[in-house]
């Protein structure tokens, strides 16, 4: 249709001041070239270099009102700005809570439009608010050769099976870029089938710590740990672990060396919910440990009964195009209250815990404790940097 208007319209130049006979002929041409009806032709013509006065369309009313779209930025700010496909499952659970708390002075109607409301409208609404996310940081990992070939190694795509129980294991550096002199490590444990995540905050990376940080994330774990996944750190591989892991019947296995995507639940986790809360600060004195410590006792209630998240169910490569299917949105207290293999104990547990959470109350806690994390980081002296190594010398 739009050949056919831009024909007529450059035929319409010539139409309008040509004799008889041209215009016989254009007429002519133009029915030849656009198959219309020759009265059609004609009108077309004539109308070609007529200015039209051209309404605009009344557009649809909103269907979200501005307060409607108030509650939204705060239930994406109280769960930490997730996208819009794992905010949606969650506003039938988060806004009921806020409301109760006084979080959200919605009506009825108002809260009943915001809960069913589509994840491509809620990224819509959403997108003045969004924000660009910090650089990642580096590995602090250094192998350790010892027990290797005691333990078995295991992929991230061996953990179909997995049930509740079965956790990856890794350590996250806060050296703030100076990995001079000691400073402290964060422990991220993330159950494999759930997604259940506990941290713990220790001193540094010597596996005494590390172990005994570990002892404390199963003793708050809300279900028993049957076996842990780990990197090939000296952290994880020695005797202590290995020991324990024996004695207590937990499989005990590793990744590939060089291989960081065969722990890719919990490095996700690393990102999610160490790097994107506490930042790239540096972190090495007690009370910076301590601070740490209480930033994840509180995360650990908030992350897994609040934050939802995806599992990958689909994966497809044809060439160069990789076709991937997820989940819906779902929380870890809900995948493991959903799960078969739970008892009732832990699942009665699980429920009244997160009956007495407050969600705004508790994100306003957790952020008030980073801000207070970041003066603390912000204010001590600088760390003593290592000194640059004498590569003449050493040659």
């Amino acid at each position: 249709m739009t050949q056919r208007q831009a024909v007529t319209k450059k035929k319409a130049l010539a139409y309008r001041g040509a004799a008889r006979p041209t215009k016989s002929r254009i007429l002519d041409e133009l029915v030849e070239l656009t198959g219309w009806n020759r009265d059609y032709a004609r009108a077309a013509l004539r109308a070609a270099l007529t200015l039209r006065i051209i309404k605009p369309r009344a557009g649809r009313a909103a269907t979200y009102g501005p307060r409607v779209t108030v509650a939204l930025v705060k239930c994406w700010a109280v769960l930490r700005a997730p996208s819009g496909k794992r905010l949606a499952p969650m506003l039938a659970v988060l806004v009921p809570l806020l409301r109760r708390d006084g979080e959200l002075e919605l009506t009825d109607p108002e809260a009943a439009l915001l809960i069913r409301m589509s994840a491509a409208t809620i990224d819509r609404r959403l997108a003045p608010e969004r924000f660009k996310m910090m650089s990642r940081g580096r590995s602090h990992t250094k192998p350790g050769t010892l027990l290797k070939s005691q333990i078995p190694i295991r992929t991230w795509a061996e953990w179909d099976d997995a049930v509740p129980g079965f956790v990856e294991i890794d350590l996250v550096g806060h050296e703030g870029g100076n990995a001079s002199g000691e400073y402290c490590f964060t422990l991220t444990v993330t159950d494999i089938a759930t997604g259940w995540t506990v941290n713990r905050s220790v001193r540094n990376k010597a596996e005494k710590w590390v172990f005994e940080a570990l002892q404390h994330v199963m003793g708050v774990f809300p279900f028993p740990i049957i076996g842990i996944d780990s990197d090939n750190g000296s952290e994880f591989i020695n005797h202590h672990l290995f020991d324990y892991c024996m004695a207590n019947k937990i499989t005990f296995t590793r990744s590939r060396a060089n291989h960081s995507n065969d722990g890719a639940h919990v490095e996700q986790k690393n990102w999610t919910h160490v790097r994107e809360l506490v930042g790239y600060l540096r972190y090495d004195t007690p009370t910076e440990l301590e601070k740490l410590n209480e930033i994840w006792e509180l995360d650990r209630v908030f992350t897994n009964y609040l934050l939802p998240q995806q599992k990958l169910v689909f994966k497809q490569r044809n060439g160069a195009k990789v076709t991937k299917r997820y989940d819906t949105a779902t929380t870890p207290h809900q995948r493991a209250v959903a799960r078969e293999e739970m008892r009732k104990r832990p699942i009665i547990q699980m429920n009244a815990q997160f009956q007495r959470i407050k969600p705004a109350a508790l994100s306003r806690k957790i952020l008030a404790l980073t801000g207070q994390l970041e003066t603390i980081a912000l204010a001590k002296k600088p760390a003593a940097v290592k000194p640059a190594v004498n590569q003449a010398f050493v040659r």
